[in-house]
């Protein structure tokens, strides 16, 4: 009589699992809903953990470099077939090949055409191997990626998302409290034809509340010129990143725009913000001060975030920007304490 061990079984057990539920989900014509009451009975049960069926794992990656990964990323990332990288909507302060080597895994380029247009590609045989989609941040945080996992789920195909870090609460390294702010923005490159100022709607309503706003700031990566793209032509711009210096710029101009029009803008050049550099990173760098500063202040290179505060701030949050505020270069310039 051949003998097996404890973990020799479960595999065998765990295997069988996998064949059942993959041959499941490709031949049956059942609902979504019940089938997930399926791959829910089916984790459940000893033969299995949760993570160990096939599916697709949205992992984020954090904000620095390819350290920041957490512990069960790096172990689910590792067992993938595929592993892709979304390469659009933010970037780490290292490389590509740089994470491929601390990963022990060969990384394919997702951009913006592919994960909105192809996710199909992506998804391919994601119910029978594992798929790795990695996100900088956190896969639901500035970016959401939420129509992939809504064609997985489509395509009966489960998923699971591992969390990390993203801007969305690591800017309370400045020291301005969480829970005091309001809707987040983005503020886009302006062109000579187009030059939204919507988004200040929003500010206005923050700052009516008391509440900060974080403005998360335009990035353009593998973007085709309007030749290029009219004549159908594969050929991109350099990546381009807003810096909080332009962001300052463009939001005095919609302030100016607005006193033009007779409006009162909910933001002047005294307004008391703080720009962010490289959040997560060992360089990050905070500087607080006003809107008019920001835009000559010099945070170094990307990303930059800018935070425009609600008006009122509690003593704890005056005392922790004090320890960023930018050096006065003139009697016009007001202290943080005077704001």
């Amino acid at each position: 009589m051949v003998s097996q061990t404890k973990e020799g079984s479960t595999e065998l057990q765990r295997s069988s699992s996998r064949r059942t539920l993959a041959v499941f989900m490709q031949t049956t014509t059942t609902k979504h809903s019940e089938m997930m009451v399926v791959l829910s009975c089916l984790e459940s049960s000893q033969v299995a953990l949760p993570l160990d069926f096939e599916m697709l794992y949205m992992i984020g990656l954090g904000l620095g470099d390819a350290k920041d990964i957490t512990v069960k990323g790096l172990e689910v990332l590792r067992r993938c077939s595929r592993v892709y990288l979304e390469a659009y909507t933010s970037v780490l302060t290292v490389g590509k090949e740089v994470l491929e080597e601390f990963y022990g895994r060969k990384l394919i380029l997702a951009d913006r055409e592919e994960v909105e247009q192809e996710a199909n590609n992506i998804l391919k045989d994601a119910d029978i191997s594992d798929v790795a989609f990695l996100v900088v941040g956190d896969p639901f945080g500035a970016t959401t990626h939420s129509d992939l996992i809504l064609r997985a789920t489509k395509l009966g195909i489960p998923y699971r998302v591992i969390h990390n870090a993203s801007i969305m609460n690591a800017v309370g390294c400045c020291g301005l409290q969480l829970y005091r702010f309001g809707e987040t923005v983005s503020v886009v490159f302006w062109t000579d034809t187009w030059r939204p100022e919507s988004f200040f709607d929003k500010v206005k309503k923050n700052r009516q509340n008391g509440m900060h706003t974080l403005c998360l700031l335009d990035i353009k990566v593998k973007e085709q010129s309007l030749e290029n793209l009219i004549k159908g032509r594969k050929i991109y711009e350099p990546p381009h990143y807003m810096s909080v210096n332009q962001a300052a710029q463009q939001l005095l101009e919609i302030v100016q725009n607005q006193r033009i029009r007779g409006e009162e803008p909910a933001v002047t050049e005294e307004t008391l913000c703080v720009g962010l550099a490289r959040v997560g990173a060992e360089d990050q760098k905070i500087a607080a001060g006003t809107l008019q500063q920001m835009c000559t202040v010099d945070l170094g290179g990307p990303l930059h975030s800018l935070i425009i505060t609600g008006g009122s701030l509690h003593p704890l949050e005056m005392e922790m920007l004090s320890l960023f505020s930018i050096p006065e270069k003139s009697s016009e310039s007001q202290s943080i304490d005077g704001l």
